[in-house]
């Protein structure tokens, strides 16, 4: 029996904080986690046997033209145990249940993980279609 177990729910706000900062991610304000994760359209937990989240992943968007992976995050003490694997796999099991023919999934990921996205199919752009984003900084 495998000692974590894949909850389909939204992460708490302390749960998400402590896993994205626990997988060496950016720890998001407490008032932006607050208003973002109700907006979830899909999203998972990994749990150990003694309940503590130690993986998440959710699904953003629009729920019919697009859809963004986001928070695919496994805190580091808990790597390389298949964890990322099961996040995805339920991920896509939802993507490929509810996004329509034609619908646009993105996702961003650094460039020591892209392999692991192209295992499922993601493409990454060429040199001529250059993804962009911004982070709002307010003092």
């Amino acid at each position: 029996m495998s000692k974590y177990h894949l909850k389909t729910r939204t992460p708490t706000v302390g749960e998400y904080r402590n896993v994205r900062g626990g997988a060496g991610m950016r720890v998001q304000n407490i008032d932006a986690v607050e208003k973002g994760l109700p907006n979830s359209l899909f999203a998972v937990c990994v749990e150990t046997e003694a309940k503590e989240v130690v993986g998440i992943g959710r699904v953003i968007g629009d729920g019919g033209l697009f859809f963004e992976i986001v928070d695919i995050a496994v805190m580091k003490a808990h790597h390389k145990k298949g964890l990322g694997k099961m996040i995805m796999d339920a991920v896509m099991k939802y993507i490929h249940a509810n996004a329509p023919s034609g619908a646009f999934v993105s996702l961003i990921a650094d460039k020591r993980v892209a392999e692991f996205y192209e295992r499922y199919g993601f493409v990454r752009r060429g040199i001529d279609e250059p993804g962009m984003g911004l982070v709002i900084s307010k003092i």
